[in-house]
């Protein structure tokens, strides 16, 4: 069954094995609604495998992720890596804890699963840049690197547990001012913005909304932030011993790096929104 505004060609909903397992019903409504209004080919991946596999094999269809921000990333990555222009269109049915929704959320997509598999089968697509770092990865809203939080003191003695049972818990230290630093060099376009003999407290780098060069900011102790925007943003960092982590669309901090550089891709991938909303703006990280 479809109507008027199916998509041509049908629909290839994959549907993330995590949130088969986390929340099954609402994958359930997830795919009574998307089949009810097009022609929707239902993959159930059991691996990232299968699930890159099918998207290859996907055809005239428009793929649809049901899961969460780290499903949609993993597909648009897919896509990404793709010979030829990155002309598909992508669809997200959010479906997963609300912590692992951050960047659904910033990037408009409704949180409700109807909502969302309506938005999927007669929204709007719009086109968004990519950053693409340079050993493949790929950011859809923004990236942070912020200092790493000062080591925990570990406290003296064997009855710590016991005396913690008899005495009340003391109260937390203050987080110290100015707060964590890091030594970084960030370049915008090859032009730095700052160099690592200033400490930095937090770098984001964000993709924006009206499709411009990056906007990047770094964030100095006891001073005003440095913003920057640029078509390439490379980090590093001097000394036989240093690194940094990054977080990238809200997912948890990766290996350390010593040098990464991200470059903009415009309009190098597109999301179907609910018509006449647009994204709520860059994702946050």
């Amino acid at each position: 069954m479809s109507h008027a505004g199916a998509p041509v060609g049908g629909l290839l909903v994959l549907v993330d094995p995590v949130a088969r397992r986390l929340d099954g019903e609402s994958v359930r409504i997830a795919k009574d609604v998307l089949s009810a209004g097009a022609a929707a080919k239902i993959c159930l991946p059991d691996s990232q495998e299968e699930f890159a596999r099918a998207l290859a094999r996907r055809g005239h269809r428009r793929p649809v992720v049901v899961g969460d921000d780290g499903a949609l990333v993993r597909a648009v990555g897919l896509l990404h890596g793709e010979p030829g222009p990155g002309e598909a269109a992508v669809s997200l049915v959010p479906v997963g804890p609300a912590g692992s929704l951050a960047l659904a959320r910033s990037l408009g997509v409704p949180l409700s699963v109807v909502f969302a598999a309506r938005a999927a089968l007669d929204g709007v697509t719009r086109p968004r840049d990519l950053l693409v770092d340079d050993c493949g990865g790929v950011v859809l809203g923004g990236l942070r690197i912020a200092a790493p939080p000062a080591p925990a003191v570990r406290r003296a003695g064997g009855y710590r547990s016991l005396l913690r049972t008899l005495l009340p818990a003391p109260a937390a230290a203050p987080a110290a001012a100015p707060g964590a630093v890091q030594s970084l060099r960030v370049e915008v376009d090859g032009v730095v913005l700052v160099d690592a003999d200033r400490p930095v407290e937090d770098v984001a780098v964000r993709t924006r909304e009206d499709g411009g060069p990056a906007r990047v900011v770094v964030r100095l102790p006891g001073g005003a932030p440095l913003t920057g925007y640029g078509e390439a943003v490379t980090v590093s960092v001097t000394g036989p011993a240093a690194s940094f982590h990054y977080r990238a669309d809200h997912a948890p901090p990766g290996l350390p790096t010593r040098r990464r550089t991200w470059t903009r891709l415009p309009s190098a991938w597109s999301l179907t929104l609910p018509r006449g909303l647009g994204s709520s703006g860059p994702a946050g990280v």
